[in-house]
């Protein structure tokens, strides 16, 4: 009996030392937001203080005479998802990038929680206070969920609307690969997890995962996502969202867009399947779909050229 409770207790303290490993190699202790707005600010980069506690940042830049795009990235990501599309159509356009509460650089108080309609009421909010002219509107992911629900809710601030393999229809089948992340947010465990600890490992897996060429996934992209989850209180924001209610679209609702509309999808994308994004493209009165064979689920990133020209011929037609 002392035998075996002798190797219990080496066993006990083996799977301790290997908690503890775990956790020295893994936690991921808050970047203080001086340092990542040092690193990642620019002269283009600006903040506003909205009503609801939110330090929202933004970047600004392109041909401030020209017509204005506003730049929704999705969840987790951040306004530098949208840097090959500026760098194609910043002698054209006017350019505003934003950063939702709990991504980027922008700051929000203790307790937000992510929810659709509460950013696109937010976009407003934003526009509002920056007396922005009407302006043509592009989100990717869960940033073009909150696209297509601002269009809803405040379509007299659109010329236009862009969605980029939007989070919209609930899925007809099961996604064929939901990146480990995903799963353990699943779980009440899992979040509280996530909320702690450096997250590269699961980014890396996750965004390989989300994209047709896994060689655009470089140790700099993952790096640079990590680090602004890593923002004070950013991961517990990342935390809060109902990933059930990213896909909350019904005809009835899609069919209320009235702005021109261009639906973009990678035909790669096993995150949002392509049927949700034809369903859009049916639903919105004379939208446009182009569906990018060989690209996933971020073509903003994969094919930045010719996804960024495809905006501007359809922008120049309208």
């Amino acid at each position: 009996m002392r035998f075996f409770l002798k190797v219990a207790g080496i066993l006990i303290a083996v799977i301790a030392l290997g908690l503890l490993a775990a956790w020295l190699k893994y936690r991921g202790p808050d970047i203080p937001y001086a340092v990542l707005e040092k690193k990642y600010g620019s002269e283009a980069s600006h903040f506003v203080d909205l009503p609801n506690g939110v330090r929202l940042h933004y970047r600004d830049e392109g041909n401030a005479a020209g017509p204005l795009l506003v730049l929704l990235h999705g969840y987790g990501d951040a306004f530098t998802s949208w840097e090959g599309w500026v760098a194609v159509l910043r002698d054209r356009y006017r350019l505003i990038s934003i950063d939702f509460p709990g991504h980027g650089l922008t700051r929000a108080p203790q307790g937000y929680r992510l929810d659709g309609d509460e950013l696109a009421d937010l976009v407003d909010v934003f526009a509002a206070r920056r007396e922005l002219p009407p302006f043509a509107l592009a989100g990717n992911s869960m940033g073009g969920g909150v696209a297509w629900r601002f269009a809803v809710r405040h379509p007299q601030r659109l010329k236009a609307l862009i969605l980029v393999d939007a989070a919209g229809f609930a899925p007809e089948a099961p996604p064929k690969e939901m990146p480990l992340a995903f799963k353990i947010l699943q779980y009440p465990i899992g979040r509280q997890i996530l909320a702690r600890i450096d997250n590269a490992p699961l980014i890396d897996q996750g965004l390989k995962a989300d994209v047709y060429d896994k060689t655009l996934i470089t140790p700099a992209l993952v790096a640079r996502w990590a680090e602004f989850q890593r923002a004070p209180g950013h991961r517990d924001i990342l935390m809060s969202v109902n990933l059930g209610s990213q896909a909350a679209a019904t005809t009835a609702v899609i069919a209320q867009i009235t702005a021109p509309t261009l639906v973009l999808h990678g035909q790669s994308d096993v995150l949002i399947e392509l049927r949700s994004s034809q369903r859009m493209a049916a639903a919105i009165p004379n939208a446009r779909l182009i569906v990018y064979p060989n690209v996933g689920h971020l073509p903003q990133i994969e094919i930045p050229q010719r996804s960024a020209e495809d905006v501007a011929s359809f922008l120049k037609e309208i």
